[in-house]
């Protein structure tokens, strides 16, 4: 965005002429005020890019009508002039929003700069405003988060009552509901929005290196610790800090982040200085948070704490409603993501959907939908293209135990090949299963390498180098 018209207020006539005439050389228009209380009634009249005060005026003096042109008119760009180049002048002019300051005499080319600067800021702002537009309209319902189900319809009051305030929230609901879709909509449609989203999942890090995510730490703090590091309340500093998996988080830490939250600073690992933190926290659990309280597992007060604005987001069981409005999304983005041609479902399977129980929640729809569409040959999805979904409707679906289908399956596999020329057929095999069966449980413990090691009956050593050999991807939380 250009710089078209300027407001030069100064009381010396001498000043006034010289801003004047190198300004309209450059197009500018420019409006000249004697004192303080013309430049005010010249913006009322008038709508300013720029204005050049001068702090020392008859009536109303610069730094008055700095504060009073910030309040009134927060776009207008503000630099201020005097004669009088005390340090005291500079940190109030700049501290109450001037955009620059420049101390009589000045060289013309310094205002140029001023000028430059100022066009390149207004048009970066503009940028910003943009992206902000987008990010809103990108979160907002209807968008990333869809649904028009009554019990979507709460959420988005919720949403709409909160976002702009400061007041902690705890989202619950089952895996795969989207809470961490609500905490950046949260954030996108709050003052905030510019500013950092961070999000930490606490069950995805073991608990001896959860303080040091959460406040950072000094270096030597302990071993491995080579140099300082931020935390995440750091990084989130001005913004918001989305803590997922709450309810994992150990009882000796909820004491240092309820300390937090009462204090509003921190301090790292292994060092002495406070740090003030401005962090809005939305926190989310998939667990029975009460009912952790009531085991004695989650402290009371940071419940208390964490709880002052509730949102509890329904199971897709609980909104079918929006099953075809998600259907028709995920296939779109289907279409994009995987570059297929245009495809949907048809009424039959939009049923199949309604009645599934969808444990996974929106997550597997997605994920179903997306699966279907990469590997069915069919423009238009039909139950056939989802067996898993069927159950007992399944023709194919029989009693037959694991053992039997696994040997079934080999056997048609095996049929396909020339076994004269294999040498590595069992170690073909094993990984074969192997990584389906890692992946699976993986997906079961939301990543919880350690759990999913207990129920494979392996050490969690073996799991690392399996995951690493089979390069098995490891998504964690859920």
């Amino acid at each position: 965005m250009a710089i078209q018209r300027i407001l030069v207020a100064d009381d010396e006539e001498s000043i006034r002429w010289v801003l004047s005439k190198a300004l309209k050389k450059q197009g500018l228009i420019v409006d000249l005020a004697e004192d303080g209380l013309q430049a005010r009634n010249l913006t009322r009249k008038n709508r300013y890019d720029l204005a050049v005060l001068d702090i020392k005026m008859p009536g109303i003096h610069g730094l008055e009508l700095l504060k009073q042109f910030r309040a009134d008119y927060p776009d207008m760009l503000i630099v201020i002039m005097t004669a009088e180049a005390t340090m005291e002048h500079a940190v109030t002019a700049m501290k109450n929003g001037a955009y620059d300051y420049l101390t009589k005499p000045f060289d013309l080319t310094a205002l140029d700069a001023i000028i430059l600067k100022a066009e390149k800021a207004a048009e970066l702002t503009g940028k910003i405003d943009q992206l902000k537009e987008e990010l809103q309209d990108q979160y907002s319902p209807g968008r990333s988060i869809i649904g028009d189900s009554q019990p979507m319809q709460e959420i988005y009051k919720i949403l709409g009552r909160v976002a702009a305030s400061d007041v902690t929230i705890l989202v619950t609901g089952e895996s795969g509901t989207g809470k961490e879709l609500i905490a950046r909509a949260i954030h996108i449609n709050s003052q905030r929005l510019g500013k950092p989203f961070i999000a930490l999942n606490c069950a995805a890090i073991p608990h001896e290196l959860l303080e040091s995510e959460l406040f950072g730490h000094e270096r030597g703090a302990f071993t491995g610790a080579t140099e300082r590091k931020t935390g995440r309340f750091e990084q989130a500093d001005g913004g918001t800090l989305f803590l997922d998996e709450i309810g994992d988080m150990p009882l000796e830490l909820q004491v240092k982040l309820l300390r937090v939250l009462q204090e509003k600073e921190i301090t790292r690992t292994g060092g002495s200085q406070t740090i003030k933190v401005d962090v809005r926290i939305v926190a989310a659990t998939n667990q029975d948070i009460t009912q952790l309280v009531e085991e004695k597992k989650f402290r009371e007060d940071l419940y208390y704490r964490l709880n002052v604005v509730p949102i509890k987001l329904p199971a897709l069981r609980e909104r079918t409603d929006d099953i075809p409005s998600l259907v028709n999304f995920f296939l779109k983005k289907s279409q994009q993501d995987l570059g297929i041609e245009s495809i949907e479902c048809s009424e039959e399977t939009l049923e199949l959907f309604r009645s599934h129980h969808w444990p996974g929640n929106v997550r597997e729809l997605e994920n179903t939908i997306m699966r279907a569409a990469l590997l069915s040959p069919n423009q238009v999805l039909t139950p056939a293209d989802f067996p898993d979904l069927l159950g007992d409707r399944n023709p194919c679906k029989t009693n037959e135990s694991l053992e039997a289908l696994v040997a079934q399956k080999l056997e048609n596999s095996l049929a396909q090949m020339n076994l004269q020329e294999m040498n590595n057929l069992y170690d073909m095999v094993l990984h074969q299963v192997e990584r389906p069966l890692i992946n699976i449980v993986l997906q079961k413990t939301r990543g919880n390498q350690i759990r999913t090691a207990d129920i494979l009956g392996i050490n969690r050593n073996t799991l690392r180098k399996k995951i690493k050999m089979l390069d098995i991807e490891v998504k964690r939380g859920g």
